[in-house]
């Protein structure tokens, strides 16, 4: 029998909440002006983020998500993305897990590839 995993995304400068599981920041790069206390995370797992060159191609054009996700689906076969993916699969089956993002419109984030990932497997 398969578990239901349960992935959500925030933003990684929301207020923690009960719900929120474990938090997992997934941003190569730490959020500006937040300080680690503030973040509340059980791990950074930023091996799972986009290389810098697709992030900086990308650039969170709207128009380019789609071919983004298909990049970053790429990516997340090779190593070292492919073992931090697999590490997201294995948190995913202990409860909730929140993938946080700095980002600020989280639908089309990384972290939204990563959620729709891990919950399509």
């Amino acid at each position: 029998m398969v578990r239901s995993r349960r992935v959500r995304v925030r933003r990684v400068y929301d207020p923690a909440e009960e719900a929120d599981g474990s938090r997992v920041l997934v941003d190569r790069i730490w959020p500006r002006g937040l300080s680690k206390e503030a973040a509340a995370l059980d791990e950074w797992c930023k091996d799972v983020a986009p290389s810098t060159g697709l992030r900086t191609w990308y650039g969170h054009d709207p128009a380019r998500f789609g071919e983004f996700t298909r990049r970053y689906h790429a990516e997340l076969r090779d190593e070292p993305h492919a073992a931090a993916l697999q590490h997201l699969r294995e948190l995913s089956l202990h409860g909730t897990l929140t993938l946080l993002t700095a980002t600020r419109d989280r639908d089309i984030s990384a972290a939204a590839v990563l959620r729709d990932v891990l919950t399509q497997d």
